[in-house]
């Protein structure tokens, strides 16, 4: 089973926990339903897709509503070491989710004692967490954009506002950038670092780099993000190598955004409706089983 830890922007949708399932462009998770738009539910409907084609599996959402005020997200941090007990998963991704370090080291030592440690996924509020509390080691993969790097390249800033100006200029390339985030333990086991070219890289530096196809449009929409995270986190949990995840996954994000012919006013839900064809091209590309 997969596991997704996130939130939704209604501060009146409560904390709920259950299978996630898709019909048409809505959600259900315990009855209650959410429209797939960017965020926790386009990761969450860029999984229901994948898993078309990789077969099913299912995606277990621990979701409540928070809108950047913390309560949503402190409420499901409370949950997940209240209920351990619940905790059983292949593979789990935190996404959308306000930072908070003291939660953040309760929710991982928790799942350190496992007898079977998760594969630990994180994206922008728990990974900044990951990064704070000095613990981003522990993760296997995070999923940053280009300036979420350069926050984690940065070993001084204690939070993302105080990243200092030289690394975000443009003169630090990606790759510079990485290597800096892995010299001062500030990056998980591997990183997909999305972007105009889309990198994967580890300790060693970048293993793949995915550039086309280009959809142009994609760079300024929102919920592009969410979606490549959803998909890796599916193949990962199907328990492809992490990197080879990425790769494949970062592909079929451009892929199925190519032929939604994105123009700056497509929704993200129409490039998850892509993602079961596209996979299945760029499975076949990679001679993947």
């Amino acid at each position: 089973m997969l596991a997704v830890v996130g939130t939704v922007p209604d501060p009146d949708f409560p904390l709920t926990v259950g299978k996630v399932d898709m019909v048409e462009n809505r959600l259900s998770i315990d009855g209650k339903h959410v429209q797939v738009n960017r965020g926790t539910p386009a990761l969450l409907g860029a999984m229901v897709n994948t898993l078309k084609v990789l077969g099913p599996k299912d995606i277990i959402g621990f979701i409540a509503g928070d809108i950047g005020l913390g309560s949503g997200s402190r409420e499901l941090y409370r949950y997940l070491v209240e209920n351990r007990s619940q905790i059983d998963f292949h593979t789990i991704v935190f996404h959308y989710l306000q930072p908070d370090v003291d939660w953040h080291n309760r929710i991982l030592f928790m799942l350190n004692d496992l007898k079977k440690k998760p594969v630990l996924i994180a994206d922008a509020g728990f990974m900044y967490a990951a990064k704070m509390s000095g613990q981003a080691q522990s993760y296997d993969l995070f999923t940053p954009d280009v300036g979420e790097l350069a926050f984690l390249a940065d070993e001084t800033a204690p939070h993302p506002f105080y990243t200092r100006g030289f690394i975000l200029h443009d003169d630090n390339k990606i790759p510079d950038l990485i290597s800096r985030a892995y010299l001062h333990g500030n990056a998980a086991k591997n990183l997909l670092v999305k972007g105009a070219t889309d990198y994967i890289a580890d300790k060693d530096g970048v293993i793949f780099s995915v550039d086309n196809p280009m959809a142009e449009a994609m760079e300024a929409m929102g919920g592009t993000g969410d979606t490549i995270t959803g998909i890796v986190t599916a193949i990962a949990g199907t328990g492809i190598q992490i990197s080879k995840a990425a790769k494949i996954a970062a592909k079929v994000n451009r892929v199925a955004g190519f032929n939604a012919k994105s123009t700056p006013a497509t929704q993200v839900c129409e490039i998850i409706s892509h993602i079961p064809r596209a996979l299945e091209k760029v499975l076949k590309e990679y001679n993947v089983q």
